[in-house]
C-alpha cells in the first residue's frame, strides 16, 4: 500500500534537508509551498519532493491542496519545521495499514528543548478537553502528525482552510464513525520560529478558528 506525506510549508528552508532526508523508504513527500520567500520550494524540489504551490494563505488551504494532489492509498500530514521526526511515520501509519484504526494522530511527547511554549500547550489542552466532552473523541493532543485513507478523507469534504482544518478533520471523522486513536511521538526543537504557536497572538488566532469549527460541528 502506497503512502504519501503532505508537508505544509512556509519559509522552512532551514528545516527541509533534515526533514526530507529522514523520510522513510516508500513514503513520498509532497511539499505544499504556501507563499515562501526563502527558496523553500526550489530546495524541496532539488531534494526530490513533489512541490505544490498554494497561493491562498492558510494552514488548511495548504493541507487540502496536498490532499487533492496525493494519489496514494494512505496520506500522512506533518509539519515541515523539524519538530517531528519523519522516521516515526511508520508507527503512526501502522494501525491504519493493519486495519485497527481509520485516523491516527501522533500525541506529542516533549523532548528537551522542544518548541512548544506554555500558551500553545494550554490552548491544545482546552481544545482536546472540549473534543472529548462534546464529541466523545478520546484524544489528548490535536497532533499535527497523522495518517488516514486518502480516499476516505477526501470523501469527508473538509471546508476549513485556516487553522481549524486539523480539528475539522477529527470532528468529521468522528461523525462518520471512524475509529480514531493516537500514538506517542517525540516532539523536538523546531528550526526557526513558529508562525502560529510561537506567539500568543498566533495561538489565540488558531484557537479561535478551531472554536468556530467546534461550534459548527460538535453539536
Amino acid at each position: 500500500m502506497s503512502v504519501e506525506v503532505i508537508l505544509p510549508c512556509l519559509d522552512e528552508r532551514a528545516a527541509l534537508p533534515w526533514v526530507l532526508g529522514r523520510m522513510p523508504p516508500g513514503y513520498r513527500p509532497i511539499v505544499v509551498d504556501n507563499g515562501s520567500t526563502d527558496g523553500s520550494a526550489a530546495l524541496a524540489a532539488e531534494l526530490g519532493a513533489e512541490v505544490v504551490a498554494e497561493p491562498r494563505r492558510g494552514f488548511g488551504a495548504a493541507c487540502h491542496a496536498g490532499l487533492l494532489t496525493a494519489t496514494a492509498d494512505v496520506v500522512c500530514f506533518m509539519d515541515a519545521d523539524a519538530s517531528l521526526d519523519p522516521r516515526l511515520l511508520p508507527e503512526v501509519v501502522a494501525p491504519v495499514l493493519a486495519g485497527r484504526a481509520d485516523l491516527v494522530l501522533g500525541r506529542r511527547v516533549l523532548q528537551p528543548g522542544a518548541s512548544w511554549p506554555p500558551h500553545a500547550r494550554l490552548g491544545n489542552a482546552v481544545l482536546t478537553r472540549s473534543l472529548r466532552r462534546r464529541a466523545g473523541v478520546p484524544l489528548r493532543d490535536l497532533g499535527p502528525m497523522r495518517a488516514c485513507s486518502r480516499a476516505d478523507l477526501v470523501a469527508l469534504g473538509l471546508t476549513d482552510r485556516r487553522f481549524g482544518y486539523p480539528l475539522e478533520m477529527v470532528l468529521r471523522a468522528a461523525r462518520a464513525g471512524w475509529r480514531i486513536t493516537e500514538v506517542d511521538v517525540a516532539y523536538l526543537r523546531r528550526h526557526g520560529r513558529s508562525k502560529v504557536t510561537g506567539t500568543v497572538r498566533g495561538t489565540l488566532r488558531a484557537v479561535a478558528d478551531m472554536r468556530g469549527v467546534m461550534r459548527h460541528l460538535a453539536r
